[in-house]
C-alpha cells in the first residue's frame, strides 16, 4: 500500500526494530516521533502496524503528519479507511475535520485532504500541523501527481 502511495516501502521493523510494537505508547506532540518523509511536500509517517511483505493492499494501521496548508493529493480509498484526527485539522471535499473527529471512508470514495492553516505561517497553539491516526484496508489509488499535494486553505 505506501510505495504505491508515495509512503515509501520502508515497515516498522526498518524504523524501529526493537521497538514490540503491540505495546507501544507514543506521545505526537513529542519531536522525537521518528517521522518517515514521503515525495509530497510537508507530509510525514509513522507505520504503527504494516507488513510489507503482505503486499501493497495489506492492512496498515499509521499516523499521518500534514504541515498546514498541506496535504496528499486526490485518491481513491480501494477499501475502507478509518482515521481520527489527533492535532490540528484538515479539510477535504466532505468538509473540514478538527481534532476530535473520526471520519470513515467508505470503498470507492475520492478525497483530497489538505491540513488546515497556511504553509508559511510559522507553526503556535493556534496554528499546529495536522496529526491523523489513519487504518487503511486495501490500499488507495492516486488519481493526481506530486504537484497537487500543496494547497493554499483560506
Amino acid at each position: 500500500m505506501f510505495a504505491a502511495a508515495g509512503w515509501g516501502s520502508a515497515g516498522p521493523a526498518d524504523i524501529l526494530p526493537e521497538v514490540n510494537l503491540t505495546r507501544l505508547v507514543l506521545d505526537v506532540r513529542d519531536a522525537g516521533v521518528p517521522w518517515r518523509e514521503t515525495r509530497f511536500p510537508g507530509v510525514s509517517w509513522w507505520p504503527l502496524h504494516f507488513d510489507p511483505a503482505a503486499g501493497p493492499e495489506s492492512p496498515a494501521t499509521v499516523l499521518i503528519r500534514m504541515e498546514p496548508g498541506r496535504g496528499y493529493p486526490a485518491h481513491e480509498h480501494l477499501d475502507v479507511e478509518d482515521v481520527l484526527v489527533l492535532q490540528g485539522g484538515y479539510a477535504d471535499e466532505f468538509g473540514d475535520h478538527r481534532a476530535g473527529a473520526y471520519v470513515r471512508y467508505p470503498a470507492g470514495s475520492r478525497h483530497a485532504p489538505v491540513a488546515l492553516g497556511e504553509p508559511d505561517r510559522r507553526p503556535d497553539a493556534a496554528h499546529l500541523p495536522c496529526i491523523l491516526f489513519a487504518v487503511a484496508r486495501g490500499g488507495v489509488r492516486q488519481l493526481e501527481g506530486p504537484s497537487a499535494s500543496v494547497r493554499s486553505r483560506p
